[in-house]
């Protein structure tokens, strides 16, 4: 890697400061948009081009892998050059394939746009989290996180409302192309202000510049033999059980990719992924902990809004509109999670990790215990206590896990932990339809009424959630007491 000089506090008003962070959140929200409001899309997509399931699956999927695939090497291409370049670069190649997508003449069409799309997202979402780690120091951080945290939370939960009520607008037949060209107006915007507001935060260096392309190769190649069998997972009886043999691949991938990393660093070359970041415990803790609660948060708004529905025939505006209350609670929950971190530090997680167990508890109850004209609104009051938990996890988190990172890796370790997000939810995903659809396939003919059958779909489904909120738990309280053991205070990590 170069040795290209950085500015560790960029010299800009605290004015200049907020307007470019406010560019960068801003776009964040457009990338984790695009994860969860195409999910409600799929039927319309299905009558549009006659998609098979797989088609669908892929159009959903394949953005998540091209996601996961690029945040790593473009983390890493950000804090060498240019992370303003690329975050340029990447929100126009968003917006040119979301435009790609609206216009989608076939479903193979779509599908490759989404890749691109996918490809995008992964390349300007490293910029973001390295921006804002460069902009603020100490406690300004903690506050600016937080912020960043309350947008994503909102984006999460709202995607659904978004896609169902775009769908609603543009007619079922086409209305899930309104989807793709919001991002039109939104990216041009966005890329307007990014040219003007963003700072410059790298300058030129007189040294030449390493990449790792065996890294580079060998990380693709784990990556994808690790996501792709859980992303073309549906619990279907026709899911193809040869495909569990590419995680004998990922293993064998890790290990090369792990000892190539070792052996080339030990050369006096940069890797692409410092493995001696994983020696930092905040680092190491807290990337484990957000992948294991991103294997489970979306999978619970995944499983609801199937199960209203298909087990209650609720409209998809409708369907979505439950996960609202998640968004608002969410949203202020971690605004002052931003500023509690400092005094409370890992123990804030840790009690937001058991208000959205709960959460999720209640999203059972009133699933299975309520009338089902009812079960919309008490879904809808469980989901307001479900996100204000779950507002006291990501955005502190996000603090506590890149507090001891140097600034010039910021990049590198928030796409890390992007990573983590994008390979969780894919590995939660897949295993909570799994456990929805095997249960409705298992049980449908068996007497049991439709309301029944999908009330024992949902609560299995939803029990591998609670399953990885748990380990989630365990995670923060096994970090919470070794930073006691090592007399590490909450101030400590705000310094």
């Amino acid at each position: 890697m170069t040795d290209a000089p950085i500015t560790q506090n960029i010299p800009l008003t605290p004015q200049k400061r907020w307007r470019a962070y406010w560019v960068c959140v801003a776009v964040a929200a457009l990338t984790i948009l695009d994860l969860s409001k195409v999910n409600v899309a799929l039927p319309s997509i299905e009558k549009s081009f006659g998609a098979s399931s797989t088609e669908l699956q892929l159009i959903v999927s394949g953005y998540v892998l091209a996601f996961g695939l690029t945040l790593v090497p473009a983390g890493r291409f950000g804090d060498i050059r240019s992370r303003k370049a690329f975050f340029i670069v990447g929100l126009t190649l968003f917006t040119l394939a979301s435009v790609a997508c609206a216009l989608a003449p076939t479903s193979t069409f779509l599908l490759v746009a989404r890749l691109v799309q996918g490809v995008a997202a992964g390349i300007q979402m490293p910029q973001v989290l390295g921006l804002i780690q460069q902009l603020f120091p100490g406690a300004e951080r903690a506050k600016a996180f937080g912020l960043f945290g309350a947008m994503i939370g909102i984006a999460t939960a709202v995607g659904p409302t978004l896609g169902g009520l775009l769908i609603a607008i543009g007619g079922e037949a086409d209305g899930w192309r309104l989807i793709f060209w919001i991002n039109l107006p939104l990216g041009v915007a966005a890329l307007a202000l990014a040219i003007w507001l963003l700072p410059k935060t790298r300058e030129r260096s007189s040294r030449s510049v390493t990449i790792d392309p065996v890294g580079i190769l060998l990380f693709g190649v784990t990556i994808l033999a690790l996501m792709w069998p859980f992303l073309l997972t549906t619990g279907a009886p026709t899911d193809d059980p040869a495909r569990w043999w590419l995680l004998l691949v990922f293993v064998l991938g890790a290990t090369a990719f792990i000892a190539w990393e070792t052996r080339y660093a030990a050369g006096g070359r940069d890797p692409l992924i410092p493995l001696v970041l994983f020696r930092i415990s905040s680092f190491r803790n807290g990337s484990a902990l957000i992948a294991v609660y991103f294997a489970a948060l979306p999978s619970a708004f995944l499983l609801t809004t199937l199960y209203l529905q298909q087990g209650l025939d609720l409209a998809p505006v409708f369907a979505g509109m439950v996960s609202i209350g998640f968004a608002l609670t969410s949203a202020l929950s971690s605004w002052r999670g931003g500023t509690l971190v400092s005094r409370y530090g890992r123990a804030l997680v840790v009690w937001g990790l058991v208000g959205v167990l709960l959460g999720a508890g209640l999203l059972v109850a009133a699933a299975i215990l309520t009338p089902p004209d009812l079960t919309p609104w008490f879904m809808a009051g469980a989901m307001l206590v479900a996100g204000t938990g779950g507002g006291f996890v990501v955005s502190p988190n996000q603090t506590l896990t890149l507090h001891d990172i140097p600034v010039r890796q910021g990049g590198l370790a928030g796409s890390v932990g992007q990573l983590g997000q994008r390979i969780g939810t894919a590995i939660g995903t897949a295993i909570a339809l799994s456990l929805f659809y095997s249960t409705i396939y298992r049980e449908k003919g068996s007497g049991e009424s439709d309301i029944t059958l999908y009330h024992h779909a949902y609560a299995y489904g939803m029990l591998s959630v609670a399953l990885f909120i748990a380990v989630a738990f365990a995670i923060a309280v096994l970090d919470l007491g070794s930073r006691r053991r090592r007399g590490k205070t909450p101030t400590d990590d705000a310094a």
